[in-house]
């Protein structure tokens, strides 16, 4: 039985993405449609993809982890507030998944969002949600408008490191109305110098920029790539062979497994991913059991592991004083 741990999932909740964000998606679903012929509006796909984000408790994703082997899911909640309105709050968005996690125990991690341009009340509040709620890690969201690498988000950073909690980054392409420059792997190397003690997690990194994820991974310690949207990336019709021609490059001791849920939800779920990683002829050919166990489970625990203790909460101890940290 192989363990398969999720390092990049969301909770389908229209409390945690903005409408503008939906109907940006829905607009880029009608231009790709019409190319092909008639295609339903843009306010009809943007009813049906805010329909699919229903799952406000997580219960629907939970069953589908359960019936796809997948025994544990990071969520990532992004911060939205200060580029697309209309989301919860970060702070109650924190309350809201930690709720999540109590009503499934054992069954998630949650890394909360931040953006430096809250300035130091947000970290602050950073602060208090992750000793409040024992959070995970970070999540980062550039395309809203700031570099991974701003010196905003050092007074973060310093936290995370305090904590051992590893930071993760969206890179590559998103809503069409969003910023793509600032989400280049690139930019996420000067902090990684600053902060080598702090663990950098490259979302999507390892389908839209492989080669320069791929060498930063290769070459800084602290650098690591997930696969997240594999399965939906219009981009990679053939993902079953992109995904083995990454697993032979050397490097699967720094990548992540992550399904980005619920993308694909509609085609099959979690379970058709799995089965086809696991027991298709694709995937994992000529990539041997010790890298499969890497790639599916322990890398993401070896994320986690510093100032972790069983069940996967960070250790009560270092977080003695982490409000210290925020001043």
């Amino acid at each position: 039985m192989t363990t398969i741990y999720d390092g990049h999932c969301h909770v389908a909740s229209t409390r945690f993405i903005p409408q503008e964000f939906v109907e940006d998606v829905a607009g880029n679903v009608h231009r790709k449609l019409s190319a092909r012929g008639a295609a339903p509006s843009v306010a009809r796909i943007a009813r049906g993809y805010a329909g699919q984000h229903q799952d406000h408790l997580a219960d629907g994703l939970v069953a589908e982890m359960d019936d796809a082997g997948i025994a544990r899911s990071v969520l990532l909640v992004p911060d939205f507030s200060l580029r697309m309105p209309g989301c919860v709050p970060p702070a109650e968005a924190a309350r809201l998944h930690h709720e999540i996690r109590m009503r499934h125990p054992d069954r998630f991690w949650v890394y909360i969002g931040v953006d430096p341009r809250h300035g130091p009340e947000g970290v602050r509040a950073f602060a208090q949600v992750v000793d409040e709620y024992a959070l995970d890690g970070v999540k980062l969201y550039p395309p809203c408008g700031y570099s991974p690498s701003d010196p905003g988000l050092y007074p973060y950073y310093e936290i995370c490191a305090a904590l051992s909690l590893p930071v993760f980054v969206h890179t590559g392409p998103t809503a069409a109305s969003l910023d793509y420059g600032s989400a280049e792997p690139l930019r996420i190397d000067r902090a990684a110098r600053d902060f080598p003690q702090v663990d950098f997690v490259l979302g999507h990194a390892g389908l839209t920029h492989v080669d320069t994820a791929g060498y930063l991974a290769a070459y800084r310690p602290n650098v690591y790539l997930d696969i997240g949207g594999f399965a939906s990336s219009p981009a990679l019709p053939d993902w079953p062979e992109h995904l083995n021609r990454l697993f032979r490059t050397g490097i699967n001791h720094k990548i992540i497994f992550g399904t980005d849920w619920p993308l694909g939800r509609m085609g099959g779920g979690l379970k058709r991913l799995t089965d086809e990683i696991l027991h298709g002829p694709t995937v994992f050919a000529e990539v041997s059991r010790t890298d499969q166990r890497l790639l599916l489970s322990e890398n993401l625990l070896r994320v986690l592991a510093p100032g972790s203790r069983p069940g996967g909460y960070p250790a009560a101890a270092p977080r003695n004083g982490v409000a210290a940290v925020a001043e």
